[in-house]
């Protein structure tokens, strides 16, 4: 029985030792600005509690299903191509409407291949209307939409948290936002740099290249002329800055391209920065996948000593004569900072964003407010405590010791818990812990007023405490269980801060349970062991 009485003990400070290394680490001196350092790094504060940006977050999901259907033109071309299909022209007629397109040009006898084509390839994305008139119109259906508009945001934040992530922010907050069509809530913790926030997420960084019809021409009305003065419906015209863009000066140049990229968006495998060997200009290093660098080779081998331009955020980076046929790598040359280079590459890395993004509200939380929180809230919990500990040590006399023991060992343990999962520390966080502190306090006296009722029935000390444990366990676990299950629902379905309560709540109930009920029960033997017989605990 010592033997195994000295087991328990040996196991509890071993528990307790390694939950406080969970929220202490190893501090960098025995200072108290070391000791808060340390545990600072170990839990970290919610942006309630030390500051940071808040950003709500518009998709513009429109162009996301512009760029959809752009590639839809290129690949219907593609088809009609393959299937001896002659049309005048595929387009998009209204640049409001995004979701329409429309063949035109088509011969009577060739309707029934059409339609076929259509039916087949098209119709599980769009509705097929026409043909009566050799002209068809495929119009994105709706459900395929929606569809689309949700995945688009989903792509978003995926993208937004992989940029997030190359700032080092702890526990950021990025998901979609509840009260508004295609929206995005981004909390940053700690981050006071909103303009640099802003550029690194809202960079669109869409990277493709097109085919150059003309140019380059000094300015937009020479860009039209040369094709007529009406722009084709296949082509758009973009500008570009000076010798970058293989103009001369620093005036813009202006391109027509064709509308659709012969690679671009998804296509990218990988980016890196680097240098040209030659005249040491920044450059951009980028793969291509498997299936895009098959398609570029195809292009690049059909049409040396043409031109193609790199375009970049909507503007001619880089203008470039094929001199023979490419697959999967390139580079991107330009003007670029030593900034620009690495901040192309990492956009490029993690992905183009699906949509530009428009600012609905965006503000910065300031520190101080965040320190009135840390220090009124854990003012709250140290007074919340000490009252505790001092009722129970008057209304329980000695079994009050064994409480404040097992409430201490508690916290130890939860902030261990926090530690070593990382968890955020935010305002309702420690409400949270407030609420453990009553729990555990719920769970005590419940076992001491059991031992009580056992004592007046005239049971003797181990008897009483045998029975007052056993009986108080099974309430104890109900209890506790059905709670955790309301923290679950609220993490599962909360958002930041709510989720931060939810976390410390579970937490605390995990090492309230081991704590009022294992570590009490083993004070009690302790001092069971000690009196003599016929005496009675003090409770």
């Amino acid at each position: 029985m010592k033997k195994n009485f000295k087991g328990k003990v040996a196991g509890i400070i071993a528990v307790l030792l390694i939950c406080v290394y969970g929220f202490l680490g190893i501090p960098k001196g025995l200072s108290g600005k070391a000791i808060l350092q340390s545990i600072s790094n170990r839990i970290h504060l919610g942006l309630d509690l030390q500051g940071g940006a808040h950003l709500i977050l518009q998709v513009e999901v429109k162009e996301a299903v512009g760029v959809e259907t752009d590639s839809t033109v290129g690949r219907l071309n593609q088809d009609l191509k393959t299937e001896n299909i002659g049309v005048s022209q595929v387009y998009k007629p209204d640049p409001q409407k995004p979701e329409v397109i429309r063949i035109e040009g088509t011969t009577a006898e060739k309707n029934s291949d059409v339609r076929s084509l259509l039916d087949s390839k098209y119709s599980s994305e769009f509705d097929v209307t026409g043909g009566t008139d050799n002209n068809w119109t495929l119009t994105m259906k709706p459900s395929f939409e929606k569809a689309y508009d949700e995945k688009v945001v989903q792509q978003a934040i995926e993208t937004i948290r992989d940029r997030v992530d190359s700032l080092g922010v702890a526990e950021p907050v990025i998901q979609q936002y509840g009260l508004g069509d295609n929206q995005i809530l981004v909390e940053l913790p700690g981050v006071s740099d909103m303009n640099e926030v802003k550029r690194l997420i809202s960079e669109t960084a869409r990277l493709s290249i097109h085919a150059v019809v003309g140019g380059p021409y000094p300015d937009q009305q020479s860009a039209l002329a040369s094709v007529g003065g009406t722009l084709p419906p296949d082509d758009v015209i973009m500008s570009g800055s000076g010798a970058m863009a293989g103009g001369s000066g620093s005036a813009d140049s202006f391109y027509v391209l064709t509308r659709t990229p012969i690679v671009g968006g998804v296509d990218f495998r990988s980016a890196d920065p680097g240098n040209d060997a030659n005249t040491g200009q920044r450059t951009v290093e980028f793969t291509l996948t498997n299936e895009a660098g098959d398609r570029f080779y195809q292009y690049t081998s059909a049409n040396i000593n043409h031109s193609m331009a790199v375009v970049l955020g909507g503007r001619v980076r880089e203008v470039a004569n094929i001199e023979s046929a490419i697959r999967d790598r390139g580079e991107i040359r330009g003007s670029f900072s030593q900034q620009e280079v690495m901040d192309l590459s990492k956009m490029l890395r993690s992905g183009a964003l699906p949509a530009s993004l428009r600012y609905l509200e965006d503000r910065t939380v300031g520190a101080s407010l965040g320190a009135d929180s840390v220090r009124d809230g854990v003012t709250a919990a140290v007074v919340g405590v000490l009252v505790v500990m001092v009722f129970m040590l008057i209304y329980y006399k000695g079994a009050g010791i064994n409480a404040d023991l097992a409430l201490f060992l508690n916290l130890v343990i939860l902030l261990g818990f926090m530690g070593f999962s990382g968890s955020t520390l935010t305002l309702p966080g420690i409400a949270g812990v407030i609420l453990t502190i009553g729990m555990g306090v719920d769970s005590n006296v419940l076992i001491f007023e059991r031992i009580r009722e056992e004592i007046r029935a005239g049971k003797a000390a181990s008897a009483a405490v045998e029975q007052g444990f056993g009986h108080a366990w099974v309430t104890i676990l109900d209890t506790h269980v059905t709670t955790i299950v309301s923290a679950a629902i609220l993490f599962l379905f909360g958002t930041g801060p709510v989720k931060g309560f939810a976390v410390t709540l579970t937490f605390g109930l995990a090492a309230n349970l081991f704590t009022a009920v294992y570590v009490s029960r083993l004070i009690f033997d302790a001092h069971l062991a000690k009196l003599k017989p016929g005496e009675m605990v003090s409770i």
